[in-house]
């Protein structure tokens, strides 16, 4: 209980130092988003009273607090440029992010893990030579570049689907799941490459300890020694890098989104950044930084609930 009290408590420490840098980001950059939305042919006058009303003319401590309990209430701020609430204009766009980084997520696992265990107990064959070639092009390849492939084979020559075509989950959730498979893929591919090579190495060192030469001796057979002994070690750090891989691809998620043309949480924030629209690039950065940092708290769960030995010097 203590380790876990400990991780909750660096999580918090943590999430606050990313909101005070966050926030921090945005104040000090040059530029002036009364100017920005005023024009520059705005007078002196019409810029301070601007300035006063989106608060910009209170002290700096006194803005963070606003903005932080604001954010821990779900109250994201005002925007500056549409004037609506910051958390209306991203809350419908956040299931199209999310939805496709949790299906990149899916197939990660599902392929990864298997190909991972495969390629382990077939080492050194020309199929683990193979994939491992295969493993290190995918790798190679950023993720834009794939769904740029992905658009060109599959939307535009095979017609799979039709770029550009997307369909909301609010109109159709089953055409809505199915355009965002590709994209989907795009981001999985490298992290299916990486997922499998880890794997691989941690149960092939796995299998070279001695607890494991003694689980032969005992007359197990390898899938058994497999499965019952090597394997719960094996995914230990594999669960690590799973862990910081869903955060990643919740990011990753942003890019493709402008690759495959589907208008979620990256449409907002580019249009944001331009129009310097501050408590809308907060909000959604604070948001994806959030959500990293709570995974990597889980991920620490799961490694203690895996392997209770871990954090047992804290207990």
């Amino acid at each position: 209980m203590k380790y876990i009290i400990k991780k909750l408590g660096m999580m918090i420490a943590t999430l606050l130092v990313v909101s005070i840098c966050v926030f921090l980001a945005f104040s000090i950059i040059p530029g002036d988003p009364a100017l920005r939305l005023l024009g520059t042919e705005a007078s002196p006058e019409l810029l301070a009273q601007t300035r006063q009303q989106m608060g910009l003319t209170d002290p700096l401590p006194v803005r963070y607090l606003r903005w932080f309990l604001g954010f821990i209430r779900g109250d994201f701020g005002v925007s500056y440029n549409y004037k609506t609430p910051v958390a209306g204009m991203i809350v419908s766009k956040i299931p199209i992010t999310l939805t496709m980084a949790a299906m990149a997520f899916l197939m990660t696992i599902l392929i990864s893990i298997p190909l991972g265990i495969f390629t382990a107990k077939h080492e050194g064959s020309w199929l683990d030579r193979g994939i491992i070639v295969i493993n290190q092009i995918i790798m190679a390849v950023p993720p834009f570049f794939s769904g740029i492939l992905i658009t060109f084979i599959f939307g535009m020559i095979l017609r799979l689907f039709t770029p550009g075509g997307f369909v909301n989950y609010t109109a159709d959730v089953g055409r809505f799941v199915r355009y965002l498979f590709f994209p989907s893929v795009a981001i999985a591919l490298p992290k299916i490459a990486m997922t499998v090579r880890m794997l691989r190495g941690s149960l092939i060192d796995e299998a070279a300890k001695d607890y494991s030469r003694t689980a032969y001796s005992r007359g197990n057979n390898t899938n058994g020694v497999l499965y019952r002994h090597i394997l719960k070690n094996a995914l230990i750090p594999v669960i690590t890098f799973l862990g910081m891989t869903l955060a990643d691809m919740v990011a990753g998620s942003i890019v493709i989104e402008q690759v495959f043309s589907i208008p979620g949480i990256s449409r907002i924030l580019l249009t944001s950044i331009s129009n310097r629209d501050y408590p809308v690039v907060e909000a959604i950065i604070m948001g994806i930084a959030t959500i990293v940092i709570v995974v990597n708290f889980l991920v620490d769960v799961i490694y203690r609930i895996i392997d209770p030995r871990i954090g047992f010097e804290d207990e």
